[in-house]
């Protein structure tokens, strides 16, 4: 079963090709050495080749057993991504794990909670209390981008100073994940954060003789800021300010759902956030639907209760 180990290694090394995030592709690797260490205890060890759906099946069941369904789902999407890779290397002649299907994942119960208005305001007021200038504008700039338009982890991480056009005041963002590019005017006070960390971000880069590098976001050794130093980032701030465990993808539900609560349309959300298919913005009218609440206002027993019965209604409360 070395063979597993090599074949692993080169799949994994497929999918950085691919673009996946550092944290995507460590959880695909500690997910398959599960299974390899399994198939290493099996006694006697199956060839790769060997390998059909009855001991598939065993392995999803012992590794699944009292797991929830979104583990669930997970451990047979990263077994499936291996198994398309052993049928493209020619190791299985057919893939037993494209007949096997998770269970049905409703995606609105898979959305984080929200960020509260208490916690985002002491998250601010934390990296404005930052002493050093550069790392204040940097977090000052990544929260508004995070909240600001709802961009992705990936896409922040990805950014280049020259996607930014100053004159129409829109962010270029790739479209790596949804294979289209979207371009997005940012809120003013985003466009601020922008503008004031542009000029730090030049004498940094100056100062340690690193002008030709292109990456937006640059840490003091003036190196691109990578994804997991993001979040980790951004959860150190928080847990400083008291303002609980957040995380990056928060803001991006965050961002949509005040947005809607303020009244933007549903396409535009969509837009702004880069989804695909409108579906996947109605998810978050199951947490804010400002068109629900006006509905209501036209409910039939607003006009129903005579005015003695409000004027009890009211004396009743303050009894």
């Amino acid at each position: 079963m070395k063979q597993w180990d090599s074949l692993m290694e080169s799949y994994l090394k497929l999918c950085e090709t691919r673009g996946l995030a550092k944290s995507t592709i460590e959880s695909r690797e500690r997910e398959l050495n599960r299974w390899g260490n399994w198939l290493k205890r099996r006694k006697p060890k199956p060839k790769i080749e060997d390998i059909g759906s009855e001991q598939i099946i065993k392995y999803i069941a012992s590794r699944t057993a009292f797991r929830s369904k979104p583990t669930v789902y997970s451990v047979i999407s990263i077994m499936r991504g291996m198994g398309e890779f052993l049928v493209a290397e020619g190791l299985w002649r057919q893939d037993p794990l494209r007949w096997i299907k998770g269970p049905k994942m409703d995606p609105r119960s898979r959305l984080p909670r929200r960020i509260g208005k208490e916690p985002l305001k002491k998250l601010w007021i934390e990296v404005a209390s930052l002493k050093n200038g550069y790392q204040q504008s940097l977090w000052m700039l990544a929260l508004g981008l995070l909240y600001g338009i709802g961009i992705r982890r990936g896409e922040l991480e990805r950014l280049k100073s020259s996607d930014w056009d100053r004159s129409s005041g829109v962010l270029k963002i790739d479209g790596r994940k949804t294979g289209r590019e979207r371009f997005v005017p940012l809120p003013e006070f985003a466009g601020k954060c922008l503008e004031s960390y542009l000029p730090l971000r030049h004498n940094l880069l100056e100062r340690l003789k690193r002008t030709e590098e292109t990456s937006l976001l640059i840490s003091r050794d003036g190196y691109p800021l990578p994804g997991d130093k993001i979040w980790k980032g951004i959860r150190r701030l928080a847990r400083k300010a008291g303002a609980g465990s957040i995380t990056t993808h928060q803001f991006r539900h965050t961002c949509a759902s005040d947005l809607l609560e303020e009244g933007v349309s549903l396409p535009q959300v969509q837009q702004i956030l880069g989804h695909a298919s409108i579906s996947s913005t109605c998810r978050y009218t199951h947490i804010s639907d400002p068109a629900k609440t006006q509905a209501m206002t036209l409910h039939p027993i607003n006009r129903m209760l005579p005015t003695q019965t409000e004027r009890s209604l009211t004396c009743s409360s303050t009894r």
